[in-house]
């Protein structure tokens, strides 16, 4: 391997992606001039070239780590690199910040350790479950906060890294120039899209800011069909329409003389969670997108996505951690879910989630409006 096969290599791999986000671009300035076709000439949105330059550039870094993330020994030397394997490097430009993001994000998974478990599945308000069991190892304070972060984030990269293999497999040519070409007609995913799927109410801020969130996680296990989009957006709206990771809230289903003392050890509802200890109630209670409940579903969640839920459960409300465990949930029941779905069984496809119907009235409208609103083929 010669210095200059190696310059030569990075340089082209750039290169195409370069070229990948430069289609991207190319189909950005066409719905640009629709969209400015209908406005006035003083409200028409201005093209602004440094933002092309920036935009390619961008593209242009992720095609060489695309290349480091191949394996430069495969690509070394122009007459090795086929054809495939240059759309799938563009591929990885066209999709370009998303793709750095995860590339950067790179990290060793922190060492795990195994941990007991017992069944469970949620039940009432704002309950969820899951499969078998464990927990990671982890350290206490700051660097246990940050070392689970990292490994959350390390679980898109795997995932990111993943997308771009499988490029190389199978009908590589007609998917590289799908994505290229734009030919698909995919719809953005934007915030006000799905704004229109939840009640007025929800700030559009909030959608904003954790939509990427829950974009990334969905990713991340290959939920990135409409159906598995729409399932994990009516789920948001039935567990936390604010669009926001947050706490279970006190009610009948959970509290009856002290906060979540119905789902304590020594409870029907306890037991079916998993909850062990004195204090468990209170300590796994619903939170995040999915309202993770139970001492049970936080280890084997936990365990999952390489996160010690069990010795801090309130990372569950982590923004991206959130959105990690959502698509987590909903890939371990992906099959059951795409059955119910694929039979129009509402019901069924929320009872995978919660456990029952709660928030029924809420997943119902949103998955209506979804299927309504958002096109087969969105880019999610």
């Amino acid at each position: 391997m010669s210095a200059t096969e190696l310059l030569v290599t990075i340089f082209l791999s750039g290169m195409m992606g370069l070229v990948g986000q430069g289609a991207r671009a190319v189909i950005g300035l066409k719905k640009l001039n629709d969209a400015n076709a209908g406005k006035d000439p003083g409200q028409a949105d201005l093209f602004l070239a440094s933002r092309l330059l920036i935009s390619l550039m961008i593209g242009f870094i992720a095609g060489v780590l695309a290349a480091f993330a191949l394996g430069l020994g495969k690509l070394i030397g122009t007459g090795n690199i086929s054809p495939e394997i240059l759309l799938g490097i563009a591929a990885a430009g066209y999709v370009g910040s998303d793709f750095i993001e995860g590339f950067i994000a790179k990290t060793p998974a922190v060492t795990a350790g195994a941990g007991p478990g017992v069944s469970a599945s949620g039940s009432g308000a704002g309950t969820a479950s899951g499969s078998a069991s464990g927990g990671l190892a982890a350290g206490s304070g700051t660097q246990s906060i940050l070392a689970s972060q990292i490994n959350a984030e390390a679980a898109g990269l795997r995932a990111e890294v993943a997308s771009i293999r499988s490029l190389l497999a199978g009908n590589m040519t007609e998917a590289g120039w799908s994505l290229l070409s734009g030919a698909s007609g995919a719809t953005p995913l934007t915030p006000e899209l799905v704004a229109r799927l939840f009640v007025p109410e929800t700030p559009l801020g909030n959608i904003r800011r954790h939509l990427p969130n829950v974009r990334a996680g969905l990713r991340a296990y290959g939920l990135i069909d409409r159906d598995m989009l729409l399932m994990a957006l009516a789920t948001i709206r039935a567990e936390t329409e604010g669009f926001v990771p947050i706490d279970e809230f006190q009610s009948q289903y959970n509290t009856e003389k002290v906060p979540f003392d119905l789902y304590e050890p020594n409870t029907p509802i306890g037991k079916k969670l998993g909850n062990t200890e004195a204090g468990d109630g209170a300590r796994f209670k619903g939170r995040g997108f999915v309202q993770l409940t139970g001492r049970w579903n936080y280890a084997e969640l936990g365990k999952q996505i390489n996160v010690d839920l069990v010795a801090q459960p309130e990372l569950a409300n982590d923004p991206k951690i959130a959105g990690q465990l959502l698509a987590c949930f909903l890939a371990n029941k992906e099959d059951a879910i795409r059955t119910a779905l694929a039979a129009g069984d509402l019901k069924t496809a929320r009872k995978l989630v919660n456990g029952g119907t709660h928030g029924f009235d809420r997943f119902k409208d949103a998955y209506d409006k979804g299927i309504k609103l958002i096109p087969d083929g969105v880019e999610v």
